[in-house]
């Protein structure tokens, strides 16, 4: 989402004092510090970033020749506007400035990688004989080094740690040309699956989901989520649960989404009576949730169905039951709060009303096109993106016969395509770190080695391997936007639990992966989103990431149900039988996030004694664990102390 967009979402159009989101965007997003044109060159880089996000979309509509041509050329042109846009340092950041050595790397590198488009298929017939040359391996380092250099800037340096690690180990353990050979030549390093989809489908995207915004979508996300649970006890912080679900799945960042969104929703919840560091809490867990909302995940659907070899309707399929738990169980917890503090939704004549949102519901209709054309196959993803993106301007024009002030111009269209020119960026070098992590670990059999090692330790135990690969996932996805992200965890964390010796099934396998790599952004101590939360909120992050945690328990509990019992993915349900086992899941799944949440609150009707904290608690785990005998136990112990706490509650009132 765009930081410089304002959102309203009461009548009036004020939504309190707003944060300051720019200055928050440039302190916890690196995507935020950018440098400052004014004038002609401004003009000519806005011109320039449009072209290449129309370029794109004409490549993957139309190109069939060899992707090291298209990928080579992607990668030239994403060096040329990042450096145009992402400065060293902070300091540099001066209008119309660039310093002659930003000049030098950025021409060099994307010379280098433009010298390889014109040569795709001479250095593709040569094959390993081209690293005897000099030339060639001069080139093949330059550009490493100009795209690392290009993440640092504008990812940050979390990664860049993994990335140089396996770099020194892959020089040190394999001969130097062919291990140069592999990172930049071959197809198993930075040409891998994660810069190829991001250069196919992630872009074009990008580009839809900045054309989104920019024809009302994500205010009339807001304003919706306002009418159905604004009026409710603690609205404001079930409206960022919703608001930010929604955003989140279309925005594919977490900070960006919890700043954006956050701006309106913190504040609110504030007034409402919430403590900052819970309000904070609430909307970092929430918009880190956004990027597991099917059916766009924040672009990671599509990656997850190239990995693992399924239709894209599929991972969207899958992803549904355990989605909806994650976000239940945020509500409830918001819900338990407000009833610990007392606290009353927004007055029902300051909301939107939604027989008038009920008109605008037209403005989902680029979305249902995009999921329609996908998921029935009818044209390929990045085609059906094309369309659109045409649907939303359409959609986008018609909104301004009704609504002129939201009428979706000329200049609104050329910053939606600079928006995703931009957008593209940190993707696309984040995907280009992915390779050459995925390539590392090819290239010198690490990853047999790390399976062996962690199959060893658990004994061929699923559950200890599940615990190991988990926190191998909340460090290696620490400050890595969600598209990288994914891709890292598919290469190294992935294929320990598909194992035999783990048994895993390879779609929980990946969703797993999937879920600890994201869940890094609330996880101290690199929890990047809650702490942009915090800012916002102006409460003390360490505290606001420790809430957001706790607030987001479903993500640490659900991942485990479904490797464990992956009927909740829908993996392997077909007839009466299979759909009832599913919903079983859920159900025993939801009242025992409701025990663990409550257990969490201390509070129910009533504050709970300490001891019988811990009893719910075990409770709800209980109901989570697969198994009947489990299911009842834990059935009696919530039901139990609900019960309880409910005639305990009911005996002051009458007396």
């Amino acid at each position: 989402m765009n930081p410089n967009d304002k959102i309203s979402v009461l009548p009036d159009g004020g939504a309190g004092a707003m944060a300051d989101v720019e200055a928050v965007m440039k302190k916890y997003d690196r995507e935020s510090n950018v440098r400052l044109w004014e004038g002609p060159p401004k003009l000519v880089i806005r011109v320039l970033m449009a072209a290449f996000s129309v370029y794109c979309i004409y490549t993957t509509l139309t190109f069939r020749g060899l992707r090291e041509i298209t990928l080579t050329a992607f990668l030239g042109m994403i060096l040329i506007i990042g450096y145009l846009n992402y400065p060293a340092r902070k300091r540099d950041v001066r209008p119309n400035y660039m310093p002659w050595y930003d000049v030098l790397i950025m021409l060099a590198g994307s010379a280098s990688l433009f010298y390889y488009t014109f040569h795709a298929a001479k250095i593709v017939r040569q094959s390993t004989a081209i690293t005897k040359q000099p030339l060639m391996v001069a080139m093949a380092v330059i550009a490493i080094l100009a795209l690392m250099e290009l993440c640092r800037r504008s990812v940050g340096v979390p990664i860049l740690f993994v990335v140089g690690a396996l770099l020194i180990y892959t020089f040190s353990t394999t001969r130097f040309q062919k291990a140069l050979y592999d990172m930049y030549y071959a197809k198993t390093g930075i040409m891998n699956t994660p810069v190829d989809v991001c250069a196919k489908y992630i872009v074009v995207f990008i580009i839809f989901g900045a054309f989104l915004e920019r024809t009302g979508i994500s205010n009339f996300f807001i304003q919706l989520a306002n009418s159905v649970a604004g009026a409710s006890a603690g609205g404001p912080a079930k409206v960022a649960v919703i608001s930010s679900a929604l955003c989140g799945m279309v925005s594919g960042s977490s900070v960006g989404n919890t700043v954006t969104t956050g701006s309106v929703t913190i504040p609110m919840m504030k007034r409402t009576g919430y403590k900052g560091e819970f309000a904070g809490a609430v909307e970092a867990a929430a918009s880190t949730g956004g990027q597991i909302m099917p059916p766009i995940m924040g672009a990671a659907a599509f990656l997850m169905a190239e990995y693992m070899g399924v239709s894209y309707a599929k991972v969207a399929l899958t992803a549904i039951l355990p989605a909806v738990l994650y976000f239940t169980g945020i509500y409830i917890a918001v819900h338990l709060e407000a009833r610990k503090l007392g606290l009353k939704g927004i007055p029902k004549d300051q909301l939107p009303k939604f027989r008038v949102l009920a008109k605008k519901i037209y403005l989902l209709l680029p979305l249902v096109v995009l999921v329609w054309l996908v998921s029935t196959s009818t044209r390929s993803m990045a085609y059906s993106a094309a369309i659109a993106i045409l649907v939303t301007i359409a959609v986008g024009v018609l909104n301004g016969f009704f609504y002129p002030e939201e009428k979706l111009t000329f200049a609104k269209a050329v910053d939606a395509l600079e928006a995703g020119a931009r957008g593209t960026i940190t993707v696309a070098v984040a995907c280009a770190m992915a390779g050459i992590v995925a390539g590392c670990i090819t290239s010198t059999g690490l990853a047999s080695r790390l399976i062996t090692a962690i199959v060893s330790v658990s004994g061929g135990k699923p559950m200890i391997a599940l615990v190991l690969t988990m926190l191998c996932c909340i460090v290696l996805g620490m400050g890595v936007p969600t598209t990288a992200n994914y891709c890292i965890m598919a290469a190294t964390c992935a294929p320990i639990l598909i194992n035999p010796a783990i048994g895993i099934p390879t779609v929980a396998a990946h969703f797993f992966v999937f879920y600890f790599g994201i869940v890094a952004d609330i996880t101290p101590p690199v929890a990047l989103a809650a702490y942009a939360g915090s800012a916002i909120a102006k409460a003390p992050p360490m505290k606001t990431a420790f809430n957001a945690t706790r607030l987001a328990i479903a993500a640490f509990i659900v991942p485990y149900i479904f490797a464990l019992n992956p009927a909740m993915l829908l993996v392997d349900v077909s007839g009466v039988s299979g759909a009832f086992g599913a919903a079983v899941i859920v159900v025993t799944s939801l009242i025992g996030l409701f025990g663990v949440a409550a257990s969490l609150n201390g509070y129910l009707y009533r504050p709970i004694p300490p001891a019988l904290r811990v009893l719910l608690a075990a409770g709800g785990l209980g109901m989570m664990i697969p198994g009947a005998l489990t299911d009842v136990i834990g059935l009696a112990v919530v039901g139990g102390t609900v019960f309880f706490q409910r005639s305990g509650a009911k005996k002051p009132a009458q007396s």
